[in-house]
């Protein structure tokens, strides 16, 4: 996510740009953004105002990233990427200042800063805890509305669950996300899906399903399903494979092509040497480096272990491009507390890359290892970012 932002604001300063990655963990985010949820992190203290808790985390630990940030530099990035989905016909809600509460699938619920606009009447539903029918698919694992219901009667009572089987599906067979997704694009399949609900609709305001409502279509599906149905309807995150997540791809994909990035989606970087002149020759390709990129800088932003932007031996974590020094525990035994749900969190968590007030990563005496090298996202080290929720697609 954030090398994909890095292009973002580099192809709107006109910069000429090359992205080299893999989609990488975006495919199985909820595509919700956070700002920051929790601090501290042992506490599982919430913020309703992100702000507020972006100054007390910062207070508490001014070496984490956010510490680099003035306020206003990440509102106005906040913005620029709002306008940049907002374009791409993918529109986030919010509520400027606030966090909002979303429910999740397991039945719980977490704040989140910006929703994508097709669960933004859920965010309403709930804070009105209005008569509510949540649907699943029979057909499909990992969502119950049954267990979501029963997790939330006590914060939601007008709760109520419906099981319908998914539109076309062979009877006792199974179907994922990014199937349906796309089956709900076609309108024959919309309308067996809302025949299915409407009579179950009764004093319902609102209807909840999995977020598998189309692909690049998303927006037209949930307006001919609101319109069968007669009420709002809303989407809930799903586990596994992510169709918002999906989505997100779809969106960058299609608009920097059109700001004129060059992207290599299903390639890695090998390789990086640096010429005299300063300038960054780097090899890519799939197993082995297929063609080079000549740049005068690089941002690197290749996440942690599940993007291999960090690898672990035996004995140490480092840092696969440049073999950068990362800040972490003396040794393996220090990785991990004994407890696996400890409230504390773990300390190669926070392992990751030391960088100074430009973003650039450093070296042991604090100084840039290249003018011309920066870093972001996840590989960067002070920030439990999957516990304390402030990634850029929040879990």
């Amino acid at each position: 996510m954030a090398g994909m932002v890095a292009a973002v604001f580099a192809a709107n300063r006109g910069i000429s740009t090359v992205q080299v990655g893999v989609d990488g963990g975006i495919v199985f985010s909820s595509g919700l953004f956070d700002l920051l949820s929790i601090h501290p992190i042992a506490a599982g203290t919430s913020w309703k105002d992100p702000w507020a808790g972006i100054e007390s985390l910062v207070s508490d630990m001014p070496e984490h990233p956010y510490g680099r940030l003035k306020s206003a530099d990440i509102r106005a990035a906040f913005e620029e990427i709002l306008d940049f989905f907002e374009s791409g016909k993918y529109p986030y809600k919010r509520r400027e200042g606030q966090n909002v509460e979303v429910i999740t699938p397991l039945g719980t619920t977490k704040y989140t800063y910006c929703v994508p606009e097709s669960m933004w009447q859920g965010v309403l539903a709930f804070e009105q805890k209005l008569p509510c029918l949540l649907v699943d698919f029979s057909d499909m694992n990992g969502f119950s509305a049954h267990e979501i219901v029963s997790n939330l009667q006590d914060q939601w009572p007008g709760l109520r669950p419906l099981s319908v089987p998914f539109p076309g599906a062979a009877k006792g067979s199974l179907v994922v996300g990014d199937v349906l997704a796309r089956s709900l694009e076609l309108s024959q399949n919309r309308e067996k899906l809302g025949r299915e609900i409407l009579p179950h609709i009764g004093e319902a305001k609102a209807v909840g399903l999995p977020a598998v409502l189309g692909l690049s279509r998303s927006r037209e599906v949930i307006a001919d399903l609101t319109e069968q149905i007669g009420v709002p309807l809303f989407e809930i995150p799903t586990f596994s494979l992510s169709i918002p997540g999906l989505r997100l791809v779809d969106v960058f994909d299609r608009q920097l092509q059109k700001k004129g990035v060059l992207q290599f989606p299903q390639d890695r970087v090998l390789k990086v040497t640096r010429g005299q002149d300063g300038t960054f020759t780097a090899g890519a390709g799939n197993k082995k480096i297929q063609y080079e990129i000549k740049s005068k800088g690089i941002v690197l932003a290749t996440g942690r272990f599940w993007g291999r932007g960090l690898y672990a031996d035996r004995k140490q974590i480092r840092e696969s491009v440049f073999n950068l020094p990362v800040t972490q525990p003396s040794g393996r035994t220090g990785w991990h507390n004994e407890q696996f749900l400890d409230p504390r969190g773990h300390a190669v968590n926070q392992a990751g890359l030391e960088i100074d007030d430009s973003f650039q990563p450093v070296d042991e005496t604090g100084e840039p290892v290249f003018e011309n090298l920066f870093a972001a996202g996840s590989i960067l080290a002070h920030q439990d970012w999957v516990r304390r929720n402030l990634n850029g697609a929040g879990s």
